[in-house]
């Protein structure tokens, strides 16, 4: 990149050996550009430049996770669009979510590999500012697309028939919504509520959690709120009451066949809807996923805004990398646990499926296809 000299190992060395400790006389800020100083907190100087091996494997780790996030979902998307068993209103709530998980990677991974070879931001401040906000942006419409994915299977699974069906047109005005409500969210720093700043790496950039002022404050505390407790709240009410009629469905079957004197009921009504409670298992896991992943970085966003001392370079790049991670998990648990999915990629793909011979799992799913064609009919 013109006008940024290359990472030296050099300087490090000659700090470790003329002061007896690793960049004694450096700070993590000290390879800031200059026109990026401004953005930078005054909390990072106090911290001393991180080993060159951190930098080196942060990159390596999302070049890694970004290769196979941007194949996973790309594949997700390809195959679910070119499936007919697989258009269905619920699964366009899925690709909603594959989409936004192809586009963090495509979009974030590249520059932060490029950053960590330099071991600083070299983009400027706009695109820093743009960086924080994609990263806002899609974790938001990922996990309100998640939230949409567990209501379905809670009115499909619960209500049943009383529930009324998803129609493709409604779940189009429902991944509508989740990009118009993510977006607004995302387009709040720049007005004024909240501001986006480099992380402590000094190799990516999120939203601000140091700044102490009011207006920084309430903009990380509403945004956890609806994009972060507000849907896990709304998550574990539909799988709460998802696993409870699963429990209660389970039940009346054993009764049912010990009083007809038989091992068990292999009833089609039975066989969809053990096929229903199998997606939403596989929701449920990738859900618990996304949590896991965005939780260490609320984490960081709220030790900062209120005891943030206690944030040194190296937490932001491990709650960073989690985060980002997150976008690769959804396809790796399509691939292994969706059978239709998985008969889609065998079929097309051969070579990049490990699956089984089809077994009555493929079956099973083939009753929750036409379950949700008959629901989208309705």
């Amino acid at each position: 990149m013109p006008g940024i000299a290359e990472p030296s190992f050099a300087a490090y060395q000659q700090q470790w050996g003329n002061n007896g400790g690793w960049g004694a006389n450096m700070t993590v800020v000290d390879k800031v550009l200059p026109d990026m100083l401004s953005m930078v907190s005054p909390h990072w100087n106090q911290f001393a430049p991180m080993n060159p091996l951190w930098h080196g494997l942060l990159g390596f780790a999302i070049g890694v996770l970004g290769v196979i996030s941007i194949i996973g979902n790309g594949m997700v998307l390809y195959i679910f669009s070119n499936t007919k068993g697989l258009k269905t209103p619920s699964n366009m709530l899925v690709m909603n979510l594959a989409f936004s998980d192809f586009l963090m990677m495509f979009t974030m991974a590249p520059p932060m590999v490029m950053n960590c070879y330099y071991e600083t931001w070299v983009f400027g401040p706009l695109m820093c500012e743009l960086y924080g906000a994609l990263g806002s942006l899609f974790g938001c419409v990922s996990i309100w697309s998640m939230t949409n994915i567990a209501m379905d299977r809670y009115n499909v699974i619960v209500k049943g028939l009383s529930g009324e069906p998803l129609t493709s047109k409604g779940a189009m005005m429902k991944n509508l919504f989740v990009w118009a409500f993510s977006l607004g969210w995302t387009l709040a720093p720049f007005f004024g509520w909240g501001k986006y700043a480099p992380e402590g790496n000094m190799t990516a950039c999120g939203t601000d959690y140091l700044s102490q002022d009011l207006v920084s404050r309430s903009y990380i505390l509403f945004y956890a709120l609806f994009c972060y407790f507000a849907p896990l709240a709304t998550i574990i009410y539909s799988y709460f009451f998802i696993v409870q009629a699963v429990a209660a469905h389970e039940k009346n079957m054993r009764e049912q066949a010990k009083k007809m004197n038989v091992a068990s009921l292999r009833s089609a009504e039975n066989q969809a809807t053990s096929a229903e409670c199998k997606l939403a298992k596989i929701a449920m896991v990738t859900i618990s996923l996304w949590f896991m992943a965005w939780t260490p970085y609320l984490v960081i966003n709220f030790t900062g805004i209120f005891a943030g001392p206690a944030i040194t370079p190296l937490s932001t790049i491990w709650a960073s990398l989690f985060a980002k991670a997150n976008a690769v998990y959804n396809p790796i648990v399509y691939g292994i646990s969706h059978p239709k999915y998985r008969a889609a990629l065998q079929q097309k793909f051969p070579s990049l499926s490990c699956a089984p011979e089809q077994d009555d799992n493929v079956s099973q799913a083939s009753s929750t296809t036409n379950s949700e064609e008959k629901s989208e009919k309705a």
